[in-house]
Formats: C-alpha cells, sequence, structure tokens
C-alpha cells in the first residue's frame, strides 16, 4: 500500500520522533509505515488519519501497477 505520510509529515516540518510521539506508537514504526514496509491496522489508520485531519483514503491507496483482478 502507498501513502502520503512522509509528504504530510515534512509538510507540517515534523520529524518522524514527532509523528511517532503524536500516534503513540515508535520512531521505527513511522519510519516502516512511509516506507511501505508496513500497513497500519485500522485503529491506527484512523489515527493517522485524525492527526492529519484527513481521511484514511486521502492517505493510503493502492500501488499504481494494481489492476482489477480478472
Amino acid at each position: 500500500m502507498r501513502n502520503r505520510l512522509r509528504e504530510l509529515r515534512a509538510a507540517r516540518r515534523w520529524s518522524q520522533a514527532d509523528l511517532a510521539d503524536r500516534l503513540d506508537v515508535s520512531r521505527q514504526t513511522v519510519n516502516a509505515i512511509e516506507t511501505g514496509r508496513f500497513d497500519p491496522s485500522l485503529p491506527l489508520a484512523f489515527k493517522i488519519a485524525a492527526v492529519f485531519e484527513g481521511r484514511i483514503e486521502d492517505l493510503f491507496f493502492p500501488p499504481e501497477d494494481t489492476g482489477p483482478e480478472a
């Protein structure tokens, strides 16, 4: 899953540690989400959306190469 986390975090001039503190997760978790190595749970995704005052759909989306299944 792709996401806009790094872009939105940078726009607010927050470090990964700053965002991690707001989400009550580790900085490593934020890094893993940003790099696409970890997909957050639904509750964490809602928490991330709330921190950025947006919707989950505006933050997370499928990879570009994913097409409809035949």
